[in-house]
């Protein structure tokens, strides 16, 4: 898979999924780490990336959008701090959720859930 990681997560998270064959790059990479969360995503748009990130803010960027691409991966709640660990949780629970990033979706990863709903996330009433 195609990752973007985010500037809250650290590029550590970058190199373990490189290592793991994945193909991953931190928005620093881009000098992009003080860039608009807009913008960012207008990057994984064009690079078919999915973004991993701690940032709630992109969640309501996909509502604002609704649009299928990019898929967001974000760690909520006590997930582990350590880029190691939070790399670990990544790549434990990605094959039950690969599919449903590839057509576009939010997968919110915690310590004892992962919640995944695909994309387009339609406003409430």
């Amino acid at each position: 898979m195609r990752f973007l990681i985010d500037n809250a997560l650290s590029p550590i998270v970058v190199e373990r999924l490189r290592r793991a064959g994945h193909d991953a790059v931190h928005v620093r990479d881009y000098s992009l780490q003080a860039a608009s969360d807009s913008v960012i995503f207008e990057r994984a748009l064009v690079e078919d990336r999915t973004i991993v990130s701690a940032d709630t803010d992109f969640g309501s960027l996909l509502i604002a959008r609704q649009d299928r691409k990019p898929s967001v991966i974000l760690f909520r709640g006590a997930t582990p701090r350590s880029p190691d660990d939070q790399a670990i949780m990544l790549l434990a629970n990605l094959s039950r959720f690969e599919a449903s990033l590839t057509d576009g979706a939010i997968v919110v990863l915690e310590p004892h859930r992962v919640r995944v709903r695909p994309l387009p996330i339609l406003p409430g009433p």
